[in-house]
């Protein structure tokens, strides 16, 4: 099981992106535990994930983010797959990332 927290200003806007990750997940046979929260909600949920991708309204935080979640990959999502709620190609971000780490 993989675990992936996508962070935005409030959590809301990456509900959507969630969806459709865990969508893609379900379709490649990933088991993923995938969530949202907002910026001041990292902190709480770091340890939990193996991986946080950043949504374009908070990336300016992520050195912030990398502080508070120390040996935890932070990446931001791509502009063009975010707009899109391309949750494959989001997906394979997160895999990758996590692979790296290993």
């Amino acid at each position: 099981m993989i675990h992936i927290m996508l962070c935005c200003a409030s959590g809301m806007s990456t509900s959507l992106l969630v969806e459709k990750m865990i969508k893609a997940a379900e379709e490649q046979g990933i088991k993923a535990d995938i969530w949202a929260v907002g910026a001041n909600e990292v902190k709480a949920n770091a340890e939990k994930a193996d991986v946080i991708l950043l949504g374009p309204q908070v990336r300016y935080a992520q050195r912030k983010i990398e502080s508070e979640a120390p040996g935890v990959p932070v990446a931001h999502i791509d502009m063009k797959d975010y707009g899109m709620m391309n949750g494959k190609s989001v997906l394979k971000q997160a895999v990758e990332l996590i692979q790296k780490k290993k």
